[in-house]
């Protein structure tokens, strides 16, 4: 069974162990005071857009956030995205954690699936961030560069996330894909 996972108890966690002020997360972030607040206490559940903002100003990765803190001894693991799967951060957009950033690593995995007709637009992340996406089934697209790039079932893209960037599903059904989130050395 699954544990639950609270984003406001890693967020209060995060801001404890920088030391930071709920001032001083909200100017690193640019997020306000009080909705970081309302997230510690879980009063509001934030977007996945306003996770990545968060995480970007927190300069940590974005499963930081969603799982519970990793012993950072690597070990064998097996993973289950149908068990894993979850859509509370946004509707028609599902997010499936496969594996966790491990600092030793530098990357976390993701299986991400998109309803028809869903389009998700993220905000730059850091300097240094690279996002490798696999398009698993179905079509989408992959903003990046200022433009939209299609692929297919079995074609991949990789690019810098410190741009705008986003995916669609173009397609009538689900579009399935994994995203695989390269951090620079140092960062989590």
């Amino acid at each position: 069974m699954q544990k639950e996972i609270k984003v406001g108890d890693n967020l209060k966690r995060l801001r404890s162990d920088k030391g930071w002020s709920l001032d001083k997360a909200a100017k690193e972030t640019g997020v306000s005071k009080a909705m970081l607040g309302q997230i510690e206490r879980g009063e509001s559940s934030p977007t996945v857009a306003k996770l990545w903002q968060i995480a970007s100003g927190f300069e940590v990765s974005f499963s930081s956030f969603i799982t519970t803190c990793s012993n950072n001894e690597l070990t064998s693991l097996f993973r289950d995205a149908n068990e894993l799967r979850r859509e509370e951060y946004n509707v028609g957009f599902f997010v499936s954690l496969l594996f966790p950033f491990e600092p030793a690593l530098g990357f976390e995995i993701f299986e991400l699936t998109l309803a028809p007709n869903y389009q998700h637009e993220s905000e730059p992340h850091n300097l240094g961030v690279t996002e490798h996406i696999l398009c698993i089934s179905g079509e989408m697209a992959v903003l990046f560069d200022g433009e939209w790039h299609t692929l297919q079932a079995g074609q991949a893209v990789r690019f810098n996330a410190n741009q705008l960037h986003g995916y669609r599903n173009i397609g009538e059904e689900n579009a399935v894909f994994h995203n695989v989130i390269h951090y620079p050395e140092n960062k989590q």
